[in-house]
């Protein structure tokens, strides 16, 4: 950003907003200077995503700026119409919101949504834009970009759908982008790609960029400065290596002690030297999973998504299955958990071959296993409480009187850090990191001897993130519980896994211990998933080492 004056793009001050009388906002100073990117940390509740929307008139009913001043390129933002606040929205400040399933119309083609931003701020006909759209997803990272264009979102994963949401906020060149958590649900290496794109765009084009996230890593290396929120204030300012490596304010050194990919430590439930080897709890031998290719009259009438995948996960071990979207980790979590039907290949479970019973034979091991879901939104049952929810499990199975599954269940939400004013809350009531902590304390509720867990701390914050790992190393612990945890983030994997096992195109390229894999990487692939963990590489610092503290 070199050592120039920073003229100011967006410049709030003494901003307040509350929803229905109660603050969110308590008087937010905040500027973005022309081709500078700012990163916006804290836990969910701090008030980053209400900023956001603040910013371009998006707050939620009930939500009211009460004060302060928000100047973008020298217009006050506050006193706008609907009219002129949509006309800057999209063509001079684009948002990434931080959920794509919510934001993406499930019923008109991505490649059309992308195309409607062109055509509705005028900056092309919709023969032109249809073209433009599959160049803007090919530079947010989506493969075989023209296919997608003609897909629905629903016909996407989570990543790819949040690539999208992002090829949307790109195409109309923005002076500013507002992305809110915009790589969460993305593998690091498709992470990497994306934020240097929006480098990249910081560079070339004098964009500037407000990022929103909990991952102190990516603030680390992408913003040369760092705004910590919490509870509506900002708590410290400063240069990202200033904030990062001698932070002043408590609740910024708590977050940074809890980042795992700045401050990497492990989370292994005990130092374990074992006369004798763990039995082994789950063996998966050779799991082959074909799916049908609609309608295909010629070439390949399948698609193989598991490719003759084995391993093991000892009791009261971890085992981590990594590597990119679409790699297969999350189908062949399904797999093991008989959630779908192998094509080839057989599942051990406790000595016994899941793949050979049928569905009464299989219902007492569907209570000595567990799957918490990649999407809490979408596995959350939307008429039950956070408490019902956790309950239902044990009622199912019979476990305890409706007295001792109610405090049972309170005791587990609990244990994930929800706090006790929300337990009544459906999921639509809660935020996404307390939708997840919900879908943990759900699969804990029965005591399982094995969970799967596909991204189970993917939306959290970096604090709330440390005590569920924290958790799951103590219950692991307590109960001998095994965990077969799937994810896109190797710096939480360093933390929690024993083993690691590496998948590409849906087949094991490496395995090894986790110490092991993560000091002498075997494979290129390896290499390249390690070298795009956030927060290995530190950002130079600026030359001026301003920080305005609270």
């Amino acid at each position: 950003m070199g050592g120039a004056a920073v003229i100011a793009l967006l410049d709030a001050a003494g901003v307040r907003v509350s929803y229905g009388g109660r603050p969110a906002l308590r008087g937010i100073d905040l500027t973005v200077g022309r081709g500078e990117v700012v990163a916006v940390v804290g836990e969910s509740g701090s008030g980053k995503s209400t900023f956001a929307h603040a910013v371009v008139g998006l707050l939620p009913p009930g939500g009211r700026i009460d004060g302060g001043t928000l100047r973008f390129d020298g217009q006050e933002l506050t006193t706008l119409g609907p009219r002129a606040i949509r006309a800057l929205r999209g063509r001079d400040i684009a948002l990434v919101p931080q959920d794509p399933m919510v934001s993406l119309n499930p019923v008109q083609r991505v490649g059309a949504q992308v195309a409607e931003v062109l055509v509705v701020h005028g900056l092309a006909g919709r023969g032109a834009a249809r073209l433009a759209a599959v160049e803007l997803l090919a530079q947010a990272g989506l493969p075989d970009p023209a296919v997608r264009a003609r897909q629905y979102p629903h016909e996407l994963s989570g990543g790819m759908q949040q690539r999208v949401l992002i090829a949307i906020a790109l195409a109309a060149r923005p002076k500013l982008l507002i992305a809110d958590e915009p790589t969460s649900a993305l593998d690091v290496t498709v992470q990497r790609q994306i934020l240097d794109h929006l480098d990249t765009l910081t560079r070339e084009l004098g964009t500037a960029v407000l990022l929103i996230t909990h991952d102190l890593g990516v603030a680390a290396e992408r913003a040369s400065r760092v705004v910590v929120m919490s509870q509506g204030r900002v708590m410290e300012t400063g240069s990202a290596r200033a904030i990062l490596e001698s932070p002043r304010h408590e609740y910024t050194r708590a977050l940074v002690a809890a980042a795992p990919g700045l401050r990497p430590r492990r989370l292994v439930a005990r130092e374990r030297e074992p006369r004798t080897p763990p039995q082994d709890l789950l063996v998966a031998e050779g799991l082959v999973k074909d799916f049908p290719l609609p309608g295909a009259s010629a070439g390949p009438r399948v698609v193989r998504a598991v490719d003759r995948v084995s391993f093991t996960v000892p009791a009261g071990r971890t085992v981590a299955l990594v590597g990119e979207s679409g790699s297969g980790k999350s189908t062949t979590a399904r797999l093991v958990t008989r959630l779908a039907e192998p094509t080839a290949g057989r599942v051990l479970f406790q000595g016994r071959d899941l793949t050979a019973l049928g569905r009464r034979e299989l219902r007492p091991f569907r209570r000595r296993m567990a799957l918490v879901h990649q999407n809490p939104y979408a596995s959350l049952d939307p008429r039950f409480s956070a408490a019902e929810i956790v309950e239902e499990p044990l009622r199912i199975f019979g476990v305890g009187g409706r007295r001792a599954r109610r405090e049972r269940a309170r005791e587990l939400l609990a244990r994930v850090a929800l706090p006790p004013a929300l337990h009544d809350r459906r999921p639509a009531h809660l935020s996404g990191g307390q939708r997840q902590r919900v879908a943990i304390a759900r699969a804990l509720a029965l005591e399982p001897a094995l969970v799967v867990c596909d991204e189970p701390v993917s939306g959290l914050d970096v604090s709330v993130q440390a005590q569920v790992l924290e958790l799951l190393a103590a219950l692991q612990a307590d109960l001998n519980m095994a965990y077969l945890f799937i994810s896109h983030d190797l710096a939480v994997v360093r933390q929690i896994a024993d083993h690691v096992v590496v998948m590409k195109d849906g087949g094991v390229i490496e395995a090894g211990e986790t110490g092991r894999l993560f000091a002498e990487p075997r494979h290129d692939y390896t290499r390249d998933l390690l070298a795009a963990v956030p927060g290995l590489r530190a950002r130079p610092a600026a030359p001026a080492e301003e920080r305005t503290p609270s």
